[in-house]
């Protein structure tokens, strides 16, 4: 492409490093190719097609979100092929909350200086994570900010759009008090929560890179950097096969914000205390930090990326799917009448 402006690039804008980006980000893309992709990257915008077969009503279902201050990890750690199975997780874990299959996603990257090598190893990332998900990557956009980014630093956004038979959406009103509580555990911290991870640890100016015998011989660094667990194909089996009335996936407010979301009035999560198997990593936050277990509990997943909630006659099959799925599931508590949305014990 006979493209350049030596008076952008003078204002620190090297369009030709985009070019250069979109042609190393091609094979990635490829990886998540699927049936319904109309389009090439680069062009101004990613064409799907759906496949509605056999859906009496299709609705779409889309969801937005971001890395977070978690990029800070990926900045001192020079680490950027991880973050992108980040952005993606946080996106297509919501969709699934509704019932609906991710389709496709979109990313955006902005930084203070386009190093295309380094946007290739972000988008690498993406891609995992929408094979993972199933997801096919169909665009993005990547903008390069002098003076509004640091030139070694960058944010990374993106949206998912599923699909699900509107008989299909999950009804959380179908629930009913003695339905059990399935959690599907967390890969770590995942994308949650990173402001006060990063006040107690004091990220950036300690050196976080030294083994920790309570972390299984890992650097608080590289467990910090632990990507987000992608639960799209377990729980799209599970829903083949179990009736199911809600899910919530355990993010940012951590189960006191994110488990009530799904439970309608007049009903509540009890949750056994004893049950959960909470990750080292949350236990040296507290640790470290002085920080109160009802903190804890509001800000951090605590080691449950999704809690299911499945007729109690159900739970053992549920499980049972689950783990055929490679999620190591299991009950933590149930729904009880009560107006308190949840409750640990």
């Amino acid at each position: 492409m006979n493209s350049f402006s030596e008076s952008y690039a003078a204002a620190g804008v090297d369009i030709t490093a985009g070019y250069k980006a979109v042609e190393l980000i091609k094979a990635h893309v490829a990886r998540t190719l699927t049936s319904g992709v109309c389009s090439d990257v680069g062009g101004f915008g990613g064409l799907f097609e759906l496949d509605v077969e056999g859906m009496e009503k299709p609705v779409l279902v889309s969801g937005t979100d971001g890395v977070g201050t978690k990029l800070k990890m990926a900045f001192l750690q020079d680490k950027h092929d991880t973050v992108g199975i980040d952005c993606v997780a946080m996106c297509v874990n919501d969709v699934i909350c509704c019932g609906a299959k991710p389709l496709f996603f979109l990313d955006y990257i902005a930084c203070g200086k386009n190093i295309p090598e380094k946007i290739a190893d972000i988008v690498s990332g993406v891609a995992e994570g929408c094979v993972q998900s199933g997801a096919a990557l169909i665009g993005g956009e990547t903008a390069e900010m002098p003076g509004f980014y640091p030139i070694d630093e960058y944010d990374l956004a993106g949206f998912a759009v599923g699909i699900v038979d509107k008989k299909n959406i999950l009804n959380p009103k179908t629930m009913k008090a003695g339905d059990a509580i399935i959690a599907l555990p967390s890969s770590g911290v995942h994308s949650n929560g990173f402001s006060l991870v990063r006040k107690v640890f004091g990220v950036g100016q300690n050196d976080l890179s030294v083994p920790v015998d309570e972390l299984g011989g890992k650097s608080v660094a590289e467990t910090l950097l632990t990507p987000t667990k992608i639960y799209v194909k377990p729980i799209l089996a599970l829903l083949e096969q179990c009736t199911v009335r809600a899910i919530s996936h355990i993010t940012g407010g951590g189960f006191y914000e994110n488990i009530p979301r799904s439970i309608p009035d007049g009903l509540g999560a009890k949750i056994d205390r004893s049950a959960l198997k909470i990750l080292p990593i949350f236990d040296l936050i507290a640790k470290t930090g002085n920080i109160p277990e009802r903190d804890m509990f509001n800000t951090f997943n605590m080691g449950v990326g999704m809690c299911v909630v499945i007729p109690a006659d159900q739970a053992e099959q549920a499980i049972a799917v689950l783990k055929e799925n490679g999620e190591e599931a299991y009950v933590i508590g149930e729904v009880i009448e009560s107006d308190e949305k949840v409750t640990i014990c």
